[in-house]
């Protein structure tokens, strides 16, 4: 991965906003690929692996 110079020489990167970009063009990919008009809830949350984040115990997840 390749990060952009900033003024006065110095890179920054920010990985929150990385990984919102991927996620995106994930969704997009999958949008283009299906053969319906919308994708479903059920396959936005898989492309997103939203079961991946709350099995982790991350967002959305009531067991904390």
């Amino acid at each position: 991965m390749s990060v952009a110079p900033m003024r006065g020489g110095t890179a920054v990167q920010d990985h929150v906003a990385l990984a919102e970009i991927e996620l995106c063009g994930d969704l997009i990919i999958a949008a283009s690929a299906a053969g319906e008009e919308r994708l479903s809830a059920d396959r936005i949350d898989e492309v997103l692996r939203v079961s991946d984040v709350r099995e982790a115990g991350g967002i959305g997840d009531d067991r904390r």
